[in-house]
């Protein structure tokens, strides 16, 4: 029986357990290391109400303008909810985005949309940003380029398996263990050991290098062993993973919440060197009890670790150098259902953006006067992508090739925001 080498690669690296292979993907080896630009994009997922958070109506009537009172922010003229005080401080930081429109009331094409700034097609599988960022501005050998944590929100599209993120796996829970799926070695694995499975792997490339021709899955996996190899090997690689190097103080400051935790490792990556990191607060998706799930738990959260986020990263120096997007997949309906909730509504929503050259402390765009849809022609999620790729430091513009044989421009349509970057 003949045993190809693609198969015998897959036994191998199950026997090794490679498991970082299979979620670490670097940029091309010919790639230089940028200077430093990175990226965080925060995801609501779900969905998360503007009404409720950052476009509020309270001249609407009852049944639209809802429970939450707005309150003054740091930055004259700029409202935002009541529960959300340290962002309210902090207005001076970021830009709010009001008035983006869009036709997908439906959670996976929302997201698409919106993680991607370009409109689902079936014959164009566009890539995420972080896949972009990932291609356009590679980590240093021993760090991931793009982490998702917990799962990915979106993939690499037409750049290809190796842009697509390292995926922690799970979300980090205060008091718990964290093991981030292939670079927590277990017990039964030791960094010797892993070695010489490794150099098994190698004398199999070797022996099978003249005996068929490599195609682009086979290289890939090449490429991403040697990566995993390489973080794995790396203390500066698993200390960034690691939050027991965090002071009480810090993880309080944070919240000791899943998502405040979420967002301690996202800033640990981000200082590490990682150019792109996903993460996500899910529960938005509040058909019913809205302002219960919105005013207990989803809003104070994201008050809180946000504003740590960008504490954090101001104290440090690295907010010019940070581009920040916290954005969903859509807003909700301006007139509150039957359920004290809100349903889908992809005519208007909000967004915010900070760091980077993002003129902070102002809204742009505007709703009528019930936040149903925007005033004027109002902003796509495809400016909304032109403006962060644009703050990144890569232009909308850049011509990629794919696989239906033509060059893809990075975003098709959007164009940057006016005003929104210095």
């Amino acid at each position: 029986m003949t045993i190809s080498r693609r198969r015998l690669l897959q036994v191998g690296s199950l026997g090794a357990s490679l498991t970082l292979s299979d979620y670490l993907r670097i940029a091309s080896a010919n790639g230089a290391v940028d200077s430093g630009r990175s990226a965080v994009l925060v995801f609501l997922g779900g969905g998360p109400s503007h009404l409720d958070t950052f476009d509020m109506k309270p001249n609407a009537p009852a049944e639209y303008r809802g429970q939450f009172k707005p309150i003054q922010t740091a930055a004259p003229g700029v409202r935002i909810c009541e529960h959300l005080p340290k962002l309210a401080s902090r207005a001076d930081q970021y830009a709010v985005i009001r008035g983006i429109t869009h036709s997908l009331a439906d959670h996976g094409l929302g997201t698409r949309y919106l993680m991607t700034g370009n409109l689902p097609t079936p014959v164009v599988d566009y890539p995420m940003y972080g896949s972009v960022v990932s291609k356009e501005f590679p980590a240093a050998p021993e760090l991931p380029s793009f982490v998702s944590i917990e799962r990915p929100v979106e993939g690499p599209g037409y750049l290809g398996a190796e842009y697509g993120p390292l995926s922690t796996g799970e979300k980090p829970r205060y008091g718990q263990p964290f093991r981030v799926r292939g670079i927590t070695l277990d017990g039964t694995m030791t960094l010797d050991r892993y070695r010489r499975r490794r150099s098994f792997l190698k004398d199999i490339d070797t022996a099978f290098a003249g005996y068929e021709q490599l195609d682009e899955s086979v290289r890939s996996l090449d490429r991403f062993s040697g990566q995993a190899f390489q973080i794995i090997s790396s203390p500066k690689a698993r200390a960034a993973f690691d939050l027991s190097h965090e002071t009480d103080r810090e993880v309080d400051r944070f919240g000791r919440h899943e998502f405040g935790q979420s967002m301690l490792l996202t800033t640990r990556l981000i200082e590490a060197g990682v150019r792109f990191v996903t993460v996500l607060l899910e529960g938005w998706d509040t058909h019913q009890d809205n302002f219960n799930q919105l005013g207990r738990e989803l809003l104070p959260n994201l008050d809180q670790s946000l504003a740590a986020m960008l504490d954090r990263f101001s104290e440090q120096g690295r907010l010019d150098s940070t581009a920040v997007l916290v954005t969903g997949e859509f807003g909700r309906t301006p007139k509150i259902n039957n359920n004290a909730g809100r349903d889908h509504w992809a005519r208007a929503m909000c967004s915010l953006m900070a760091g980077g050259n993002v003129r902070g402390g102002q809204t742009l765009g505007e709703t009528d006067d019930k936040a149903q849809g925007p005033e004027g022609d109002g902003f796509t999620p495809d400016d909304l992508a032109a403006s962060f790729f644009q703050n990144i430091g890569i232009d909308p513009k850049t011509e990629y090739q794919a696989n239906v044989g033509r060059p893809i421009t990075l975003i098709r349509d959007g164009a940057t925001i006016p005003g929104l970057l210095a």
